[in-house]
């Protein structure tokens, strides 16, 4: 589910993906809300905060605020800048994600060790930019079909994927391809109920452990890219060994 093939991905691989990934950002995301009070992938609720900051000329919020937004687009940019000079290697999503899990137990034993509120602006900035990361690697990986931070548009695909469901039904030119919309829209219910389930995990698990658990979901998002690159590495040596033999 990591791996970008040639051929087209199935829904079951993104699918995979969106209970991998979308879990992991529901559980991020909750965890940012259960710390700080505050969503750091949030990008419409903070860009419509900037208009509020603006007219209450509070301007170190709308700095941060600017900031943030800035820091998630930049994260995105990074993930697709990799992307691109690396699309040589087959493992190229994995190194991401586990740069990705490296950055986030960082921040994590950060906040363990040194924690204090006047270093929430920049832990949460930090946050933005991992989440922005964390939601193109997805969304580059899925062709689109996983975005595992941007609920509003998953929504939004869910909505697009039910109705030509509908449609198909009715139509006959729509019919054949009853069974892809039916499957598109089984992935995007499964991006959904992944992210919330994350909140609620997230929720549990801050309340319970505070930053010990993100310092765990760090260490998840560095072993799952580890165990992708290991099965990727072995499969390709022993088809290099048959092609010799």
């Amino acid at each position: 589910m990591l791996i970008k093939k040639k051929k087209a991905r199935s829904h079951t691989e993104d699918r995979c993906l969106a209970l991998v990934l979308a879990t992991a950002a529901g559980i991020l995301y909750a965890m940012a809300l259960g710390a700080f009070g505050f969503l750091p992938s949030h990008m419409s609720g903070n860009a419509s905060q900037m208009s509020t900051e603006v007219a209450s000329s509070d301007t170190y919020g709308f700095l941060f605020l600017a900031t943030l937004i800035m820091a998630f687009v930049i994260g995105g940019m990074l993930a697709r800048v990799t992307v691109i000079v690396g699309q040589k290697f087959r493992t190229i999503f994995c190194l991401i994600l586990l740069a990705e899990g490296v950055a986030l137990a960082a921040v994590s034993a950060f906040e363990l060790l040194f924690y204090s509120t006047r270093f929430n602006s920049e832990v949460l900035i930090a946050l933005g930019f991992l989440m922005g990361v964390h939601n193109a690697t997805s969304t580059q990986l899925s062709n689109g079909r996983v975005r595992s931070t941007h609920v509003t548009g998953t929504l939004t695909d869910a909505g697009i994927a039910l109705g030509s469901f509908l449609a198909s039904m009715v139509s006959p030119r729509a019919a054949p391809d009853r069974r892809f919309f039916r499957k598109q829209l089984y992935t995007h219910l499964t991006t959904i109920f992944s992210f919330l389930t994350g909140c609620i995990i997230g929720l549990v698990l801050f309340d319970s452990f505070g930053f010990k658990a993100m310092l765990g979901l760090g260490a998840v998002l560095i072993v799952v890219p580890l165990s992708a690159i290991v099965v990727t590495v072995r499969t390709a040596s022993k088809w290099v060994d048959a092609r010799r033999a």
